[in-house]
């Protein structure tokens, strides 16, 4: 099956279980691989058959900024669920990385796989 890939998505939000991490916003980076068959949007060369990258991204960052969230496992789940259910993927691959996080660390997080890979 096809992929649609989205690398690096952005996101700053609340997140966190520490009481100073309830009020700042920090930074996530979100990489999705999305399973989807491309192949009529390929052959009519029309949008309509086609994953929209950019309303994957809107949902997925709405989402995540809509209300603070303590663990960086809950906003990959949320995520593997929203893409699913509101775009009809049969499965996606969802990093999350949190920049930051602990001292002399780039980042940390979790990669999840939900769906049907086979």
């Amino acid at each position: 099956m096809d992929r649609v890939i989205i690398e690096s998505l952005r996101i700053d939000t609340i997140i966190g279980v520490l009481e100073w991490e309830k009020e700042i916003k920090q930074t996530l980076l979100l990489d999705l691989e999305i399973l989807w068959d491309q192949r009529k949007a390929a052959a009519t060369d029309d949008y309509q058959h086609a994953l929209c990258y950019a309303s994957v991204s809107k949902a997925v960052e709405a989402m995540i900024t809509a209300q603070p969230i303590e663990l960086v496992e809950t906003v990959a789940e949320r995520t593997a669920a929203l893409i699913m259910t509101e775009f009809g993927a049969p499965g996606v691959k969802v990093q999350v990385r949190k920049l930051a996080a602990i001292t002399n660390v780039k980042s940390v997080g979790v990669a999840i796989t939900r769906g049907d890979w086979h």
